[in-house]
């Protein structure tokens, strides 16, 4: 880990077709074993997830592996504003940042996703037009239902209305009720847009089995005594019926992308380098 830390990250912008996007690169130490490209999770997650993100990229980069990490449309230092985001604005900003990784390395993509960027890679993974085939696909702690997650994002704006001594006495109806009529809504400090609200309670995990690439599926745990949740076995099980290549596993350790506190995750890096040391095999 300390060689890791010692890595110097390439910032950069990546053109696009309606703005740049902030990039950072990390570049494989060594022969390139391989090129990563890592999808954030949303909002807040995506802050309270930097660390972890630029730990595990350097943990790679030492193991031989280029790094991309990527700000979505109207996320951290990207141009356009939150509301200005899409779902398919969002993948086709992750096409564009894996062609840049092709350019630069010629090598096969793996895709790392964390909470609704893993669901957003394997959306990715689905239909992008890539110039090689997907080597592996890693996915942390993903959201398996759209529609669940946007409640829980929907009750920190009453939680917050609440504190302020407004009136909750509708819940998420009223608040979806609002996005039905086409208005945008301001939750958490992050204005979104109904139509990206739209796209995320879609999502399903059930349809979104990855056929095309070998999957490692890390789930984190407070104590090594927590069972790993039925959604989740589930999931996984009627993934493997379809012939999905998965392992799944779970690390004990803080959530960190839920905690206010900067947060760290040593097992979820090491399992996770660990993992693309060698291919997966069918569970």
């Amino acid at each position: 880990m300390n060689d890791a830390r010692a890595g110097t990250p390439e910032p950069f912008f990546l053109r696009v077709e309606d703005g740049e996007r902030f990039c950072l690169f990390h570049p494989p130490r060594g022969e390139c074993r391989g090129a990563l490209l890592y999808v954030h999770p949303f909002a807040e997650e995506l802050n309270r997830s930097r660390r972890m993100a630029a730990l595990q990229a350097r943990a790679l980069a030492a193991n031989g592996y280029g790094v991309l990490q990527v700000d979505l449309h109207g996320c951290g230092d990207s141009s356009g504003d939150f509301l200005d985001a899409r779902w398919d604005g969002w993948k086709r900003d992750l096409e564009a940042a894996a062609a840049w990784l092709d350019t630069r390395l010629g090598r096969p993509l793996t895709l790392l996703g964390l909470r609704l960027g893993a669901a957003l890679a394997l959306d990715f993974a689905r239909s992008a037009a890539l110039a090689q085939p997907l080597a592996a696909i890693v996915l942390w702690q993903p959201v398996l239902a759209g529609q669940g997650f946007v409640t829980q994002f929907l009750r920190t704006r009453i939680a917050a209305d609440m504190l302020a001594g407004g009136d909750t006495r509708s819940g998420t109806a009223a608040l979806r009720a609002t996005l039905a009529r086409g208005e945008s809504l301001e939750v958490a400090g992050y204005e979104v847009h109904p139509e990206l609200v739209r796209a995320i309670e879609a999502l399903d995990a059930t349809a979104l089995a990855p056929r095309t690439a070998p999957l490692h599926w890390f789930e984190v745990a407070a104590g090594a005594d927590r069972p790993i949740a039925p959604a989740t076995t589930n999931i996984a099980r009627a993934w493997r019926a379809l012939g999905v290549q998965l392992q799944l596993k779970q690390v004990v350790g803080q959530q960190f992308w839920a905690s206010p506190e900067t947060g760290e995750c040593p097992d979820l890096v090491a399992a996770t380098c660990e993992a693309l040391k060698e291919p997966a095999n069918a569970a």
